[in-house]
């Protein structure tokens, strides 16, 4: 984590404190209150997950125009999939099935696989991308999954 800059990396792993707060919430505060942590820590999951894609979608077109054309094919279409499982998680909620313990796993283990694709970019991510995005996208995943099992 030192190689990363500061700015990064402080609003990086501020960017946990909201899931982390919903945790706590799940398992040590008022049962009330459950059904709302669930769902803002779904919502908040969904948001930097989309998030996530946009930062792709925008490491894809600063790429080299070359690269833009011919190599980077996949790098589009996977910059597109963090929103659409953010949606299809979101649906069962809107047709009354149950939700959110499931949708919340689905995020969740969505969220532990993303840096898949960002071992992929290789050269055209900042040197230090890597050391950032894994603890990120394991914290927020496992979290996610977290407050799925509360």
């Amino acid at each position: 984590m030192r190689d990363i800059p500061g700015t990064p990396r402080l609003l990086g792993l501020a960017g946990l404190l909201p899931q982390l707060a919903c945790v706590l919430i799940l398992y040590l505060g008022p049962i009330e209150l459950r059904y709302a942590a669930q769902a803002i820590a779904f919502g908040y999951a969904a948001l930097i997950f989309s998030f996530l894609g946009g930062m792709w979608w925008g490491i894809a077109a600063a790429a080299p125009a070359a690269e833009r054309r011919q190599a980077l094919g996949w790098l589009w279409i996977a910059a597109v999939v963090p929103s659409l499982i953010a949606l299809g998680a979101y649906l069962p909620w809107v047709f009354g099935k149950t939700w959110p313990e499931p949708s919340l796993v689905m995020l969740g283990a969505a969220i532990l696989m993303s840096p898949a694709v960002d071992a992929k970019l290789g050269p055209l991510a900042p040197r230090w991308w890597m050391a950032l995005r894994v603890p990120l996208s394991l914290g927020l995943g496992a979290m996610t999954v977290a407050a799925a099992l509360a």
